[in-house]
């Protein structure tokens, strides 16, 4: 939507019939301001909101379809008999058999080697092992000459300072590790088993089946099923649709050039009735006064940009003069 144009001030930018004369040419003016304009009419850029209307359509909600309906199978219940267990043939002992106890030698290791690992033996010895080797070191010694300044009468000697030894134990083998072969003898148990000495005697019997009456859920007539149409289902809606688009016009507004403080003040006093703070009951059209009007325009669906005499109308503000087109 058009929005009409702003002052510094905060409120719709408005025009006097001569300053519309200055701003615009004259190609344009003819062709976009009204022709009945007179001398001090203020006008101002208004947009129009669009305009709806509600209109009704039938639309399917649901398609058509088909619905199944199952008929639940049938059972009945009878009496059957079964068999439970079926006949066989039962061996029977007569006389059991006869056993005796008999011991046995049952070898349950083999004879065998096995290998006996045999340690290695050492024996300690004394070892003298040098820690110093003997060096030659010069010493300061006394002589038949004595040191009379720090630079005459120095002696030094060179002395031979024997090796350091010290006494340590170490192992010595005598006889490397090696291993023997050792004969292990056989291993037996003796074992007692039981040893048949006349075999059973036997009969066969025969034994009957058993059988055993149950009661039997037998099917009588098996489920069925049926195909039912169903019918598509319609909704009817109500929707707005724009049957004019929304427009910018110029139209005569009231402003400070053909405003009366009265009017102003009436118009000012009818905001305030209507809910719509216009702030200080003053006689002027300030920043407050025009955002109370836009205000009360969006709320009635009034075209917005300036204050309109359809909106003093509404709102019950005498003009003494009718609307401009």
């Amino acid at each position: 939507m058009t929005r009409p144009a702003r002052s510094t001030a905060g409120h719709p930018r408005t025009f006097t019939a001569a300053g519309l004369m200055a701003l615009l040419p004259m190609a344009s003016l003819a062709q976009s301001l009204p022709q009945a304009a007179r001398p001090g009419d203020c006008f101002a850029r208004i947009a129009q909101p669009p305009v709806f209307e509600q209109q009704t359509e039938r639309i399917e909600v649901a398609e058509a379809s088909e619905r199944v309906e199952v008929t639940p199978a049938e059972y009945e219940w009878t009496e059957e008999t079964i068999v439970v267990r079926p006949a066989s043939e039962r061996v029977v002992e007569v006389r059991p058999a006869e056993y005796r106890s008999v011991e046995e030698r049952v070898m349950v290791s083999p004879a065998s080697e096995r290998l006996e690992e045999v340690p290695a033996r050492f024996r300690t010895e004394a070892v003298q092992e040098q820690v110093k080797p003997a060096t030659r070191v010069w010493k300061p010694g006394r002589g038949a000459i004595e040191r009379v300044d720090h630079v005459s009468g120095e002696v030094l000697c060179l002395v031979e300072e024997p090796a350091v030894y010290r006494t340590v134990s170490r192992q010595v083998l005598v006889t490397p590790a090696t291993t023997r072969r050792v004969a292990v003898p056989a291993e037996y148990q003796i074992v007692h088993r039981q040893e048949l000495v006349r075999p059973a005697e036997t009969r066969v019997e025969t034994l009957p089946a058993q059988t055993e009456t149950v009661r039997v859920r037998t099917l009588v007539r098996p489920a069925q099923e049926r195909r039912v149409t169903v019918p598509a289902r319609y909704e009817t809606l109500t929707r707005e649709v724009e049957v004019s688009p929304s427009r910018v016009d110029w139209h005569p507004v009231l402003c400070n050039t053909n405003a009366h403080q009265q009017t102003i003040l009436a118009l000012q006093r009818a905001l305030q009735r209507a809910g719509f703070d216009p702030g200080k009951i003053d006689g002027k059209l300030g920043q407050m006064t025009y955002r109370a009007v836009a205000r009360y325009q969006r709320a009635n669906g009034l075209p917005t940009g300036g204050i309109t005499f359809d909106t003093l109308d509404r709102l019950g503000v005498a003009t003494g003069r009718g609307d401009q087109a």
